[in-house]
């Protein structure tokens, strides 16, 4: 057995440079699995000034110095998150309340349509399945609103916490941002001086994961004004809040779109019945899903990410175990850095046949 683990760690470890970069991983997950939660205005800072270092270097490409150009596009992010919260935040926590308020009355409607379903097909439904159903329907509706009371009162709670948030990231960006050189500078200094195995795998991910992230955030904004846009023109109750849902779900490849598709068809349905306007609405709603899948995603993300389906539903249901929504956001760029180290992580093969045969005997 020892033998055995030998070669293989002579096989995966011999080289140093594997060694640094499989020391590096480790640390880096461990600081944000066992201190995310402290950490995680620092994490936020770094995600956001990451995002927002794409148009500081688009400004210097056009021989803006690297200060106003971080000015202007620090001063542009605060204006989208100000208008956010003034104008976004209230409307969206108004269509909820409304919803919660209007919840048993749509369950009840649900029940009436359940009751009549034996009736109209007694092959495939029985009463007693539907009486099984309702009571699912009831448990869910009263702990669906258990939860919402404890949000709110988690939310009372934890208010301050938010506004401080909210001044502590965007100062942390802003610094991010204006001494990005000198921070990062100062961090290498901890670093071995012999990394060039991680120095490759972080420059191969780092253009990967920024240009999905860009990506994502352009996708996520183009569907939801789409879908706004959208049910608007179709008069839909709760327009902002079905399509920040569905331009949020995107974060999730092929599941969001077909989990989002509940609510809004539920709320079409109440709203319209069996009409023509519930197909319309679905119709447009398709068309929107299909647009995004085979022109919108192509568009943005063409030969960034190379993953099986598999692959990335995994990586959505491991990482967002682990982090949550932002797990979830930043699946498949997690799951693009372990292929990447995948690939370039050194292989031995050949162990010399003499130290084989000393080991075995």
């Amino acid at each position: 057995m020892i033998p055995v683990l030998k070669r293989w760690y002579d096989r995966h470890f011999s080289d140093p440079q594997v060694v640094i970069l499989a020391f590096l991983l480790t640390v880096g997950f461990a600081i944000v699995i066992f201190a995310g939660k402290l950490l995680a205005p620092l994490l936020a800072s770094v995600i956001f000034a990451y995002l927002l270092e794409g148009a500081v270097r688009q400004l210097q490409n056009w021989r803006i110095p690297r200060m106003p150009a971080v000015v202007i596009v620090f001063l542009l992010f605060l204006t989208v998150l100000v208008a956010t919260l003034l104008l976004v935040v209230p409307v969206l926590s108004q269509q909820i309340t409304q919803l919660v308020r209007e919840l048993p009355t749509m369950v009840a409607q649900g029940q009436n349509i359940l009751l009549q379903l034996p009736e109209r097909y007694p092959q495939f439904i029985t009463e007693e399945q539907v009486r099984e159903i309702m009571g699912s329907i009831r448990a869910e509706s009263v702990a669906l609103g258990q939860r919402m009371v404890n949000l709110t009162l988690a939310s009372a709670v934890h208010v301050a916490t938010i506004m401080v948030y909210l001044v502590i990231v965007p100062l942390m960006v802003f610094f991010l941002l204006k001494d990005k050189d000198a921070i990062l500078g100062w961090i290498t200094g901890f670093l071995p001086r012999d990394r060039a195995l991680a120095t490759e795998v972080w420059q191969e991910v780092n253009l990967k994961i920024a240009s999905y992230v860009r990506g994502k955030f352009i996708e996520i904004l183009i569907v939801w004004a789409a879908s706004y846009l959208t049910f608007i023109f179709f008069d839909l109750n709760y327009a902002l809040l079905l399509s920040f849902t569905v331009g949020v779900s995107v974060i999730i490849p092929y599941v969001g779109a077909a989990v989002v598709t509940i609510p809004v068809a539920l709320v079409a349905y109440f709203q319209f019945g069996v009409s023509s306007e519930f197909t319309y609405v679905l119709i447009a709603y398709a068309v929107i899903q299909f647009l995004d899948g085979n022109v919108l995603v192509p568009l943005l993300f063409s030969e960034v990410v190379n993953l099986h389906p598999v692959a990335i539903i995994a990586a959505v249901m491991i990482f967002g175990g682990i982090w949550g929504l932002w797990g979830v956001f930043f699946a498949i760029p997690l799951a693009t850095l372990i292929q990447a180290v995948i690939r370039s992580w050194p292989r031995y093969e050949n162990i010399p046949e003499e130290e084989t045969q000393d080991e075995a005997a």
